[in-house]
């Protein structure tokens, strides 16, 4: 009679018919610092909290494996601080099976800290949209031009985790990373 194919049909297709729909995707965070390893040096970006996950991985090594082909976006937002008084450049790029993704890279200009103690904050956020197909493993990279120490008095670029504050207002945690990697199409 076909009455169960049109209810298929009217709820796949109706207003709200996406709510019916299961797509690939993944969504992280991370909870620490993350220091570049040394001036215009490559560094991995950490991913240590998993918010939401369909068909992905996310491992020790902070590398995202899909299970499934197909075109997907992925983004990111990361806390971006400046210690010195100077401004840098963090640029930060797509990386599938070890092998950088042309036109991938985006560069973050971080104004000058605003005083001693006072450091300057850039929200980085970008989007790529690429191919990806099962298995790969993916991660994103970053470098700048003046890596801050943790060992000595040097200051630079790192990226800020900062943990729930309740003073003088409160709010949530600020993750030193955030990334998705969304389904798109086949």
């Amino acid at each position: 009679n076909g009455s169960g194919s049109d209810a298929l049909t009217t709820g796949v297709t109706g207003t709200a018919g996406g709510f019916y729909l299961e797509f690939p995707h993944i969504a992280a965070s991370d909870t620490t610092d993350q220091y570049a390893t040394a001036d215009n040096t490559p560094t991995v970006i950490s991913w240590n909290t998993e918010e939401s996950n369909l068909g992905f991985t996310l491992n020790a090594t902070s590398a995202l494996a899909s299970v499934y082909t197909g075109i997907y976006k992925v983004t990111y937002s990361l806390q971006f601080v400046n210690t010195d008084n100077a401004v840098h450049d963090a640029y930060v790029w797509l990386r599938i099976n070890g092998v950088d993704i042309p036109r991938s890279t985006t560069n973050f200009s971080i104004p000058a800290r605003k005083s001693v103690g006072v450091p300057s904050y850039v929200c980085g956020y970008s989007e790529v949209v690429t191919s990806i197909t099962a298995n790969d493993t993916i991660e994103l990279y970053w470098a700048t031009d003046k890596a801050y120490s943790t060992t000595g008095p040097v200051d630079g670029i790192y990226i800020e985790y900062e943990a729930a504050q309740t003073s003088p207002f409160a709010h949530p945690s600020v993750p030193s990373a955030v990334g998705s990697i969304t389904f798109v199409s086949t």
